[in-house]
């Protein structure tokens, strides 16, 4: 049965680890841009889930399964309360992004845990997860999958730029939507910031106290993925193995680090990005020393939106991602994941009637 409006609930969590993200999105499903994110919020983690999260991929293999299972209860609980919370009447199907746990395209894996079966067995209602796995199989990265969203809800933007635990963008190129992750950003600032006690750097003020380090600064935007070419993608992995060890090397207090590598993030944007807008999403966008240097390397117009869209585009963007797979449409373009083709990505688990 086609219906004009569907009523979707969109389930972020990103590599920061700092909460899961959900909104509550109405689409018109004639005209995609034709959106509301009616409700949303973001439900911190406690710091056991914190734990179990960021040290998943060093577990055993039981061990995952069993996070796996528990994470997916734990997501549909909280859709669960979230429906109760807000008075929510219809919801026509649940896309839930899961915790990134493995991402690792060259060897044709990636794992993002937080169980669809269990999400759809304590909710009732239908579940599409998994977007990304079908997309590595075929050739492709598994990522970036927001630029689809870029692509049919912010097409009228030249840039589109979300700074979340990585910076990454997507723009048209040769009528083709060409993204790719341009650093590690948040996931590095907050793993210095969280030695000081602090889950994140506000407004980048301690970032705007230091003093620039020119000899890391210059090391880091050495590093070899940056001149590798697009389509590509980062992981943890790369933050642990190459950034990490960089900076520790040179033994700087915690505000020259945020300095010198707020300088590194905004030196990566702004040689992907000139002339035109740029709209920049994530938390990222909250930090306003970060901006201020964004502006300074980037000769594009700088766009931020209000709070819910920089705060919830990805959550509203994997809503899309599953009403398009509902509709069994596009939603994974190979333009931008580097797969052998464009493909309708996610698994799916029906509704049913909960007794």
């Amino acid at each position: 049965m086609h219906q004009k409006y569907l009523y979707i609930i969109g389930l972020m969590s990103g590599t920061s680890l700092d909460g899961l993200d959900m909104a509550y999105i109405k689409f018109n499903t004639e005209n995609l841009p034709d959106f509301k994110i009616i409700s949303a919020e973001t439900i911190p983690y406690n710091s056991t889930w914190q734990t179990d999260l960021k040290n998943a991929f060093e577990m055993s293999a039981a061990a995952l399964a069993e996070l796996d299972a528990r994470y997916g209860i734990y997501l549909g609980q909280q859709v669960n309360n979230f429906i109760k919370k807000h008075r929510i009447k219809q919801v026509d199907l649940i896309a839930s992004h899961g915790q990134t746990v493995f991402h690792r395209p060259e060897n044709a894996y990636t794992t993002q845990i937080g169980s669809g079966a269990h999400i759809n067995a304590v909710t009732g209602i239908k579940t599409i997860c998994d977007f990304r796995q079908q997309d590595v199989a075929l050739g492709g990265q598994g990522a970036p999958l927001v630029p689809v969203g870029d692509h049919y809800l912010f097409a009228h933007y030249d840039y589109c730029l979300n700074i979340g635990g990585f910076a990454n963008i997507s723009f048209e190129k040769k009528r083709k939507r060409i993204a790719f992750d341009i650093c590690p950003a948040n996931i590095v600032l907050n793993h210095y910031v969280s030695q000081k006690g602090l889950a994140f750097d506000d407004k980048g003020q301690i970032a705007k106290s230091g003093k620039l380090n020119k000899e890391l600064l210059s090391a880091l935007n050495r590093l070899d993925f940056y001149q590798g070419e697009e389509p590509k993608s980062l992981g943890w992995e790369f933050v642990t193995e190459q950034i990490i060890p960089l900076i520790d090397a040179y033994h700087l207090s915690i505000p020259d680090i945020l300095k010198t590598y707020v300088e590194h993030i905004a030196i990566q944007i702004g040689q992907k990005t000139t002339g035109g807008t740029m709209l920049i999403t994530g938390g990222g966008a909250h930090n306003s020393y970060l901006i201020q240097q964004i502006k300074m390397y980037s000769s594009a117009k700088v766009i931020i939106p209000d709070k819910i869209l920089i705060d919830y585009k990805e959550a509203l963007v994997f809503g899309l991602l599953g009403l398009l797979k509902e509709q069994q449409k596009i939603n994974v373009f190979s333009s931008v994941t580097g797969s052998r083709i464009d493909h309708s990505s996610g698994v799916v688990f029906g509704a049913f009637q909960a007794s």
